[in-house]
């Protein structure tokens, strides 16, 4: 069946096909041990810290002053990520393009099993992308730590041997679209629901309870009767005084 996306096998001048090559080949010459490490990384370790991140970004914005809007921005990241998954499937079979190493075998495949399935867009790529810009617009910092692992997630993907490097830009082009074009749409609905979820039982999701509350609270009680008091003493002298002003 033709696909819209060439093979990458016209010859050693494609530079999507040189480009896997050279970080697919570090493979070759790297240990058994870290070969593994990185297919492990590869498949499922960047995602286990994309998703710690993003429970360090929802605990995080529960304590910002604006927390039903900073939590509904963390809950719109895995939400985009699944608005992307939806929306390769049919680009994927629009574009129909085989792995890689289903053309040119003499690569070295770490993660097996892959045979049926399409090349573009990477779903691995497009999730951790995703991610990463939907946390950026909460908390920069973990969006930048975020966007590092979704680099990683990309060379992780050419290491391995089951991408083309223009798999990994898709994926990254198509989550980042998906994550901004609808963020207006996706923000409108769930800032009001969040505020709703802060009104009810299920606050403690929405916002967190301040740790220097009942602190505080306990701090202002003494602090009000010592007022208390020291309005009761002053009392007596000021009635005293207006008392003298009046004989006078």
């Amino acid at each position: 069946m033709p696909t819209l996306l060439a093979d990458a096998g016209t010859g050693s001048g494609d530079p999507d096909l040189g480009l896997l090559k050279a970080v697919n080949g570090l493979a070759a010459d790297a240990p058994g041990w870290l070969d593994s490490l990185v297919a492990w990384t590869a498949e499922y370790g960047i995602l286990f810290g994309l998703a710690a991140l993003g429970l360090v970004a929802w605990l995080v914005a529960r304590r910002r002053p604006d927390a039903p809007v900073a939590v509904a921005g963390v809950l719109w990241a895995p939400l985009a990520v699944a608005v992307a998954e939806l929306a390769n499937l049919p680009i994927s079979q629009l574009v129909n393009r085989p792995r890689p190493f289903v053309s040119h075998p003499e690569l070295d495949v770490l993660v097996p099993g892959k045979e049926d399935t399409l090349s573009f867009v990477s779903d691995h790529s497009a999730m951790s992308m995703g991610i990463a810009v939907a946390l950026f617009l909460v908390n920069r910092k973990l969006g930048l730590a975020a966007g590092a692992l979704a680099l990683l997630q990309g060379f992780c993907r050419l290491f391995v041997g089951v991408h083309y490097p223009t798999d990994v830009i898709g994926g990254y082009a198509l989550a980042t679209a998906v994550v901004l074009l609808l963020a207006p749409i996706a923000m409108a609905v769930l800032v009001p629901l969040c505020h709703a979820l802060s009104r009810t039982a299920l606050r403690p999701l929405v916002v967190a309870r301040s740790a220097a509350g009942p602190a505080a609270g306990r701090s202002s009680a003494p602090a009000a009767r010592r007022s208390g008091r020291r309005r009761g003493q002053d009392g007596p002298h000021r009635d005293r005084d207006r008392e003298s002003d009046l004989a006078a």
